[in-house]
Parts: C-alpha cells; sequence; structure tokens
C-alpha cells in the first residue's frame, strides 16, 4: 500500500517600497500598487512607506509626518491588507540604517556615480548635491536585500536599483559567503511608463500628474488639462498616439475601448469629450477607495497602529538577516 503527499507550495517573496514625497497618481498606481494590493494573495508581500529617502528632498517635519501618514491611508484605502502583507514604515526598523553602512563599505563610488538620480542632479547642474542622494542605491539595496524577497516590482526606470542591488549582493557574498538572495525585477510592459498630461513620463517632478485621490475639482482639472493635438473635432483622429486615449484603456474594458476608438477614427468626436469620458471612469473606479480614504482619515491611530505592528514582523526578518551580516564579517563576537 503506497500513499502519496503532495509538497505545500511555498510563496514567493515580494518586497516594494514608495517614497513620501508627494500624492499618489495614476502612475503609482498603475505602475506599483495596484500591483501590490493584487499580488498580497498569492506571494508574500513586504511594502514599506521609504521616509529615509525622502529626507534627501523633504526637509520639513510636518509635511514629511503627512506625507507618510497619507501613503499610509492611499495603500489601506487601495486594498492592502495588514493581514497580508507586511505594511510598515522604513525609519521603523532601525536594521536598514545599519546595513546600510556594511554596504556603503563594498560599494565603489564609480557605480554610484553611475546611478540616475546622481547623475540628472549633475546634469541639471544642482548646486547642493548631499551625500544622502549619492549614496541613496546603497539603502535602496539595503532595503531589498535584507528581507531576501525573491521578486522587486519596479517600472522600467526603476530597473537599475534591483541591478544594483544584485551587484552588491554578489559582491557581499563572495567576499564573506553567501548571506543575500540575488532577487529579481518584475516589470509589467504594458504599464512600463505611464505618460503623464504633457506626454512625458507621469512624474511629480514634472507636474504632469493626475491624483488618484484628488478632490473632484481638482481631478477635473487636472484631467482637462492634458495636452492633446490641433486636430479639429469633426476630422479623424488615431487613438495610438492620444494620451488621453492611452490613459483611458488602462481603465476601460474592450467593448469601451473599442467604441472610443470608433468615434476617433470616424471623426465628430472632440478630444474634449474624450477628456470628460475619461474624467468619468477615473471616478467611477477610484470612487469606492475615495470612500474607504475617507473613513481611514476619521481613524488614524488605528492606520499609525498598522505600521507600528507591521514593523514589528518586518523587524523580524530583517534581525535574521542582520545577524547573519554580523557573524560573517566579525561584528559579533
Amino acid at each position: 500500500m503506497s500513499s502519496s503527499s503532495s509538497t505545500p507550495q511555498v510563496k514567493k517573496r515580494i518586497l516594494s517600497g514608495v517614497k513620501p514625497t508627494g500624492k499618489a497618481h495614476i502612475g503609482n498606481y498603475l505602475g506599483a500598487m495596484k500591483n501590490h494590493v493584487s499580488m498580497q494573495e498569492d506571494c508574500e508581500n513586504f511594502i514599506f512607506i521609504a521616509d529615509l529617502h525622502s529626507l534627501t528632498t523633504v526637509k520639513n517635519k510636518k509635511e514629511l509626518q503627512e506625507l507618510v501618514i497619507g501613503i499610509a491611508l492611499d495603500y489601506l484605502a487601495l486594498g492592502l491588507d495588514p493581514n497580508k502583507a507586511v505594511f510598515f514604515r522604513q525609519s521603523d526598523v532601525p536594521e536598514h540604517a545599519e546595513l546600510t553602512w556594511v554596504l556603503n563599505c563594498i560599494t565603489p563610488m564609480s557605480m554610484l556615480e553611475l546611478a540616475h538620480a546622481y547623475k540628472d542632479a549633475v546634469a541639471k547642474g544642482q548646486k547642493e548635491i548631499n551625500a544622502g542622494l549619492f549614496t541613496y542605491p546603497v539603502l535602496m539595496a539595503v532595503d531589498i536585500l535584507i528581507y531576501k524577497p525573491d521578486l522587486v516590482p519596479v517600472g522600467k526606470d526603476q530597473k537599475q536599483h534591483v541591478e544594483i542591488a544584485r551587484d552588491l549582493a554578489g559582491k557581499f557574498n563572495w567576499i564573506y559567503g553567501d548571506v543575500f538572495k540575488l532577487p529579481k525585477p518584475y516589470i509589467e510592459d504594458e504599464v512600463a511608463v505611464v505618460i503623464g498630461t504633457d506626454g512625458q513620463k507621469m512624474s511629480k517632478s514634472y507636474g504632469n500628474v493626475i491624483e488618484i485621490f484628488a478632490p473632484e475639482k481638482e481631478l477635473k482639472k487636472q484631467v482637462m488639462g492634458i495636452v492633446t493635438d490641433s486636430t479639429p473635432v469633426e476630422a479623424p483622429k488615431d487613438p495610438a498616439k492620444d494620451t488621453v486615449f492611452k490613459l483611458y484603456s488602462y481603465f476601460a474594458g474592450a467593448d469601451e475601448k473599442k467604441s472610443l476608438t470608433d468615434k476617433y477614427e470616424t471623426g465628430g468626436y472632440g478630444y474634449g469629450d474624450a477628456k470628460k469620458l475619461l474624467l468619468e471612469k477615473l471616478l467611477d473606479h477610484f470612487r469606492p477607495f475615495r470612500e474607504e480614504r475617507e473613513k481611514l482619515i476619521q481613524d488614524l491611530g488605528r492606520v499609525k497602529d498598522i505600521l507600528i505592528k507591521g514593523a514589528e514582523k518586518a523587524r523580524e526578518t530583517a534581525s535574521k538577516t542582520k545577524a547573519e551580516v554580523w557573524d560573517v564579517t566579525g561584528l559579533s563576537i
């Protein structure tokens, strides 16, 4: 008589952080937040608010605190479940900062000089580039490596961060022995780059965003401000070249996209009408999330408690990795 048993499938571990430097917009939602929420069902999810990173640019105490709470509200309203995901604030886990020094000591200056943010600051002639901006890729590498994730969801322009983390993990393992797992970037091609209202990549720094939780009046202003070409209302239009259509397609079903395509190609349908359609679609899509966020605002104590408990869970993993690093480097005796 024989018996068979199945080995339980081990969930992949996902790690992602969000820098609290502004209000969440459609680019954040499509490129990261939506995935973070959906992945909690089938993966072991670690999601953190990267407040230490924000210190490179945010210099006001009240502003930083409001940004952190704002991001926490956004994620919880969108459906991130603290019972399914480890959701925490980076600065509540001191092991991040402690391990950053260790990795700093094996990081070549030349690697940091090639990092996108530093190169951009130099190219723009930024007068004062602080050491935090220069070395932030090391902290970001620690953010990733300390939890030994399998996958790191990122936008196409963020892939370099995972590559640097992999390089530093490989170098550390070569010097001291295998401690860190080499994670892989997870990029959804369809939303790798979300176009903003001016036709460039949607980014807070470009001022071209559509905020997902903006008051309705402000949301309407942002949508109606989308730049379009000068094709007359009566003329046919190419949906493939239009920002309004592209944004609408992220939220519309197949039949809805076909209907709008037909209107564009037939002519007699203006961009203003398309913008109103997009606004209506965005309001419908985010309405339940906006309502949930309003409820959460009334109970900020609960929101803060979720972050504290999330940090306690995160430290269970982070402290184990720190102990391994301390052991192999000789920092523990």
